[in-house]
């Protein structure tokens, strides 16, 4: 029998589905090998769990997504997270730094009808997560290949060292270097391919932190090319949920409440 395959939606913008959607022949391919039981950005019909593969798109944001996922671990024998959002809390995570009180006061005429939770978090924050794919979106034949190694049971392998070798292996130049331009490649996971970079462009950190990373270093490079605040504000992006990055983040603004108390 086909392994059963569900694909799930949370807080997010969809940009990871679709970039699974955009594989066109590959995905025609995993269709055939796969049995697509869940997955309403590509189809309505929906067959019931249990399933043998859950892809989770989205952090939790709500009461009701904390329920849900709750739900769709119990039915998932195998599930595995995609993008920043999914993984670090993703671009809403930025709420984490104020009251999201005042958020909704700004933003809603009648704030009293949003239920909202405090915080927007991982999904590994509220359930065991079995595998995690980062980016921001995923980088859509690194999700092929991964899905491809967990529905046949084979352990899927994704590189673990920093942006920077990925320009050594395109060869090219540092922009820091060369350029003196603010980069984050030293610190962020691999997987994009090193794309802004190739195109003279610093990294922005989408994939997140590296497992092997010195943010105090980088931190220190930065503070040549950029002020306090811009240098605080390229750790709140994409992945500011991320341990790492929210760390430093947190130590820059108190280390600028300091400096405007002292002065």
């Amino acid at each position: 029998m086909k392994k059963r395959l569900a694909v799930w939606k949370f807080a997010s913008c969809d940009g990871c589905q679709l970039s699974l959607l955009a594989c066109e022949d590959e995905f025609l391919a995993l269709a055939e090998a796969v049995d697509i039981a869940y997955f309403l950005e590509a189809s309505s019909r929906i067959k019931n769990g249990p399933y043998d593969l859950s892809l989770v798109e989205g952090s939790i944001t709500t009461a009701h997504d904390l329920q849900r996922i709750q739900e769709v671990r119990r039915v998932s024998k195998k599930l595995m997270t995609i993008g920043a959002c999914a993984t670090s809390g993703g671009i809403q995570a930025l709420r984490d730094f104020a009251d999201i009180k005042e958020f909704t006061s700004a933003v809603y005429a009648r704030p009293e009808y949003i239920e909202t939770l405090a915080t927007s978090t991982p999904i590994s924050a509220h359930v065991s997560v079995d595998y995690e794919l980062r980016g921001c979106p995923v980088n859509k034949r690194q999700l092929l290949q991964v899905v491809s190694a967990l529905i046949n049971d084979l352990p899927p392998h994704v590189a673990s060292h920093p942006v920077c070798v990925e320009c050594k292996l395109r060869g090219n130049v540092c922009v820091t270097v060369a350029q003196g331009t603010p980069c984050l490649g030293p610190i962020t996971h691999a997987g994009c391919g090193a794309l802004c970079p190739s195109f003279a462009r610093g990294c922005y950190g989408c994939f997140g932190p590296a497992d092997s990373h010195n943010v105090e270093a980088l931190t220190r490079l930065l503070a040549d090319q950029l002020s306090e605040l811009e240098i605080t504000r390229i750790f709140s992006t994409f992945n500011s949920g991320a341990p790492a990055f929210r760390e430093q983040h947190d130590k820059l603004v108190r280390l600028r409440v300091l400096g405007k108390q002292g002065s």
